[in-house]
């Protein structure tokens, strides 16, 4: 099958940092090619893949401090697949909803993952007017607020099986919180877990321009305290260390959480989750086998004392089975199918073929 890609331009592919769409888009673009079909990947043009590969913009926004208008990139790059639409079976976008008023128009089937929250009230008007666009949720629970949407599928996110794996000899000894600092991720409740528990904290975050305010008021304070560790932004290589290392990962979020990908790479090491119950969580924790799933603090640290009746194997055992790259492309490959079923289109591959 011939499969555009096409991922957002704001992080480089995979993002050297933090970047959760990206990273996805990545793993998802190297699976895709390992099962045997012609991927193109449009994205920033310091990206790294071994798609054919079309550079939409020199390099990654974030890295750019010149940018000062972001949309710009963004409208040449939907303006480089639509010239090139017609090479594709399929063209599957990761830029939310901005496809859709353009590609509605062209002829090759496309759909779009909706990677962030869609609890939005200015997203109402846009799932009523471009009802045939096909989408696909991260999660069920995701789709809650838009259910007059087309969805296609729901697709689990998924890790390359030997991206993160356990690390031998390392005794967990911390709770860990990984991701990034801002209001709906509560810190400051993981902070307050640990010291419900005796236990100290390691803290892997970025921290957004846009939350300085937040942290410098609410969060900074808590940093000081003995039991806390800042360690601040970490890179993909520092993960397996940062997460064997912990008893648990921490995920005491306050929002709807569209997925959670640091919930499946503390799996793919082994480490537990103790997550609140919001969003995707109840589909992405199996409770009592990969990690807890608690109401609020109380049932958190209720959890931390029942660390020990969970086994670390059988939490990468759950990875495998559930969340692996390669079963990701394959749920992606069935909703491409479904997709060319629903319009009547053959795949170019095959006419070619016969």
């Amino acid at each position: 099958m011939r499969i555009a890609q096409i991922a957002p331009l704001h992080e480089a592919v995979p993002p050297k940092l933090y970047g959760g769409t990206e990273r996805v888009v990545s793993y998802l673009t190297e699976a895709l090619v390992d099962l045997g079909h012609d991927v193109t990947l449009f994205a920033s043009g310091d990206s790294v893949t071994s798609a054919k590969l079309e550079a939409c913009w020199p390099q990654a926004l974030r890295l750019d401090p010149t940018i000062r208008d972001t949309m710009a990139p963004h409208m040449l790059l939907l303006e480089q697949v639509r010239q090139r639409a017609h090479e594709f079976d399929v063209l599957h976008f990761h830029i939310d909803y901005f496809p859709f008023s353009l590609f509605s128009r062209q002829d090759t089937p496309f759909l779009t993952t909706m990677h962030g929250r869609l609890d939005l009230p200015e997203l109402q008007p846009i799932f009523n007017t471009f009802t045939d666009a096909s989408v696909v949720s991260i999660s069920d629970h995701q789709r809650l607020p838009l259910q007059q949407a087309n969805w296609l599928s729901t697709v689990y996110h998924g890790l390359p099986n030997d991206l993160l794996r356990p690390l031998p000899d390392v005794k967990p000894g911390y709770l860990a919180f990984l991701g990034r600092i801002s209001p709906e991720k509560r810190v400051d409740r993981a902070i307050r877990i640990a010291a419900e528990c005796g236990m100290p904290i390691k803290i892997a975050a970025k921290l957004d321009k846009a939350d300085r305010a937040y942290y410098e008021e609410q969060i900074k304070p808590l940093m000081a305290q003995s039991h806390v560790e800042f360690i601040g932004e970490i890179s993909e290589a520092e993960k397996p260390a940062f997460l064997s290392g912990a008893s648990a990962l921490l995920f005491p979020i306050d929002w709807p959480e569209p997925f959670g990908l640091v919930m499946i790479e503390a799996m793919a090491c082994g480490t537990p989750v103790i997550a609140f119950k919001r969003g995707s969580v109840p589909e992405v924790i199996d409770n009592g086998i990969s990690g807890f799933v608690v109401e609020d603090e109380i049932g958190a640290v209720a959890a931390v004392n029942r660390l020990h009746t969970l086994s670390r194997d059988t939490v990468r055992a759950q990875f495998e089975k559930r969340f692996s790259a390669k079963q990701m492309a394959l749920n992606y490959v069935a909703s491409y199918e479904e997709l060319l079923r629903q319009k009547r289109r053959t795949i170019l591959r095959e006419v070619a073929a016969g």
